[in-house]
């Protein structure tokens, strides 16, 4: 059990350093390539919005094989993808490699998150999943800063395609040498898991996972960009940013991990409230170093763990029919990502890169509101079944 979730784990760094490696570059792509940072930024918008299309058919198109042979497959695209991005390729095709392993992104995560999971006790199913989503904060640590710090020092963002190269590699490697045949066990029909989509609870709880996280890229998807301009920051303090960023982002990961087991609706209305917060104080932290460390290691510590909140909390209302909830949440939570970078990029083109934190305190207080009524409307399900 604790096996296929760390190595889930080393999987989901692999998967986050392709997706989000790019952020720290986007500045030199534009450069490169002569294009917007807007433009650019379809880079990460376009991939998410694959994931969010095309993540529940993928799905339900693959859920009745080896979970090993997907979690394999998915980081032959990663590794594909980076290799066909390290060669500066024109920026249509650079664009086309990023969109590929989108596919089977939300496959991956779902089904490593499923197989970890799978041999757990009730108790410890967060725990596991933590495990696998730890890969996200890991990456934001790790890799992630590291790649943009060895394109800033080389001056090339080639190579920070070479460092997500070699980390899908290396998950590559590990799956097929580490993981046993992991099949399915329990197969359902499509119609199984489609019963889900009736329900409003569930409908409700992705509306809230589609906003929250809008709000968590409408501003950090140009993270380097936004410290670069409004906060004077040059390439190699931005990587180191980014570590600072990715290290609070793991400790809040793991205190939202323990407090999810005590109560996941009080902990995703506590990280989601403090991340939409954090929008006022972003935008106007102006060229103070310091205040803008402090700053970006309190966004980290929220930040990071709205990922593992928001997918607990969807897959919550899904009990039925876990594995394509979960993949659900990833396209829905992409879904956010691509609209939120798309609302960003349009923000700044339209009113200036100071603006998009109040985008994303928007964003914030949707999901926010969604989330408050869903709490009022159990409870009074919850009160009229008592009295009756």
């Amino acid at each position: 059990m604790k096996k296929i979730a760390y190595v889930g784990c080393l999987g989901m760094i692999g998967v986050i350093t392709t997706e989000f490696g790019v952020i720290g570059i986007l500045p030199q792509i534009a450069r490169y390539y002569r294009v917007s940072i807007e433009d650019a930024g379809l880079l990460l918008s376009a991939f998410a919005g694959v994931i969010a299309f095309a993540g529940p058919f993928m799905m339900l198109l693959l859920s009745r094989v080896d979970r090993k042979n997907i979690m394999a497959l998915s980081l032959a695209l990663f590794l594909a993808s980076g290799l066909i991005s390290l060669l500066s390729p024109p920026f249509w095709l650079l664009l086309v490699a990023r969109m590929l392993p989108a596919f089977l992104q939300p496959v991956y995560i779902s089904t490593a998150i499923a197989a970890a999971t799978a041999a757990a006790g009730k108790q410890d199913r967060h725990k596991m999943m933590a495990v696998v989503l730890g890969g996200i904060g890991i990456a934001t640590v790790t890799t992630v800063p590291f790649a943009t710090y060895v394109a800033g020092v080389l001056d090339s963002w080639q190579s920070s395609f070479i460092v997500q190269s070699i980390i899908s590699l290396i998950a590559l490697v590990m799956i097929l040498l580490l993981l046993p045949a992991l099949p399915v066990m329990t197969k359902k029909s499509p119609a199984k898991h489609l019963t889900i989509l009736r329900k409003p609870a569930f409908i409700r709880s992705a509306a809230m996972v589609f906003f929250m996280n809008a709000a968590m890229f409408t501003t950090y998807a140009y993270f380097a960009d936004y410290l670069g301009k409004m906060n004077g920051m040059n390439a190699a303090t931005i990587s180191g940013m980014l570590l600072l960023f990715g290290i609070m982002g793991v400790l809040g990961n793991f205190a939202a991990g323990r407090a999810l087991g005590r109560s996941l609706t009080g902990t995703t209305i506590i990280f989601l409230a403090g991340l939409t917060l954090i929008a006022i104080p972003i935008a106007y932290s102006g060229i103070s170093f310091w205040a803008t460390v402090l700053l970006i290691a309190v966004w980290g510590f929220l930040h990071t763990p709205c990922f593992l909140t928001g997918q607990a909390y969807m897959i919550a209302f899904a009990p039925e029919a876990p594995e394509f909830a979960n993949s659900l949440s990833i396209s829905i939570g992409n879904l956010g990502i691509s609209i939120g970078t798309l609302a960003g990029g349009w923000v700044i083109g339209r009113y200036g890169i100071d603006r998009i934190p109040w985008a994303m305190g928007l964003f914030g207080v949707a999901a926010l509101s969604l989330i408050l009524l869903q709490h009022y409307l159990e409870k009074t399900v919850q009160k009229k079944a008592a009295i009756s």
